[in-house]
């Protein structure tokens, strides 16, 4: 993980294999209930690049070692998805153009970097978020020139880091999440990255995105861990 700008270079393949996963994502984009009427509209910020630095562990893996995507730590005091890792996002205002300029602005306010150095690749299909009643659009982007990226409200984000993807597809990273809660067990993806774990919305965004892609590698889905919120 690094926090340090990098090269402009483009990764041959990464990009196009994006590109060519959201032209069918409303065949594999996620689902999530949503029991509230009137949810807020919000996006996330999924965010791809070259790890400048710091190679990913696994770098015999499908992708490339220095490919990466950016990722957050939320404070544990917010009320909405307390101390979990995000993609940057946020709920739109009455000044941005459209769910793009909500997903730039909120990756700029939360993690500093530029929105100039981002390509957008694609707008991804609405997902209803239940928990927090928004309804959000994920919005794919390219990391054209990388800027130095860091928490910039501590009360809203504790911590901006960049993983590396290789490391996030290794098997040995990857287990089934579960939630029991009012008498439920909710189960879905997650990953552990030396001790940070990601699971939830996020998690089920990047575990169906790198299926898209073609990214990832088999993985034991009766490995049961809990989670607690």
């Amino acid at each position: 993980m690094t926090e340090t700008g990098g090269t402009t270079e483009t990764l041959p393949g990464a990009r196009a294999e994006l590109i060519a996963a959201a032209t069918t994502a409303a065949q594999w984009i996620p689902t999530f209930p949503l029991s509230v009427e009137d949810p807020t509209p919000a996006s996330v910020l999924i965010l791809f690049g070259r790890l400048d630095s710091i190679p990913a562990r696994a770098d015999d893996l499908t992708v490339a070692a220095d490919l990466d995507v950016l990722l957050q730590r939320r404070a544990a005091t917010l009320s909405s998805h307390p101390g979990q890792v995000s993609f940057p996002g946020g709920g739109r205002e009455t000044a941005d153009a459209d769910e793009i300029a909500t997903a730039l602005r909120e990756a700029q306010e939360e993690t500093g970097l530029e929105p100039d150095g981002v390509e957008v690749l694609a707008a991804l299909p609405e997902i209803p978020l239940s928990v927090s009643n928004f309804l959000v659009t994920p919005v794919l982007g390219w990391w054209r020139k990388p800027s130095r990226v860091a928490a910039v409200d501590h009360a809203e984000t504790v911590e901006v880091f960049r993983v590396p993807v290789a490391q996030l597809i290794d098997p040995a990273n990857r287990y089934t999440s579960t939630l029991h809660r009012d008498g439920m067990t909710y189960r879905g993806p997650a990953f552990d990255i030396d001790g940070t774990i990601v699971w939830g919305f996020t998690a089920g965004i990047l575990d169906a995105l790198f299926d898209a892609t073609g990214w990832a590698l088999p993985w034991d889905r009766t490995i049961e861990r809990p989670v607690t919120v």
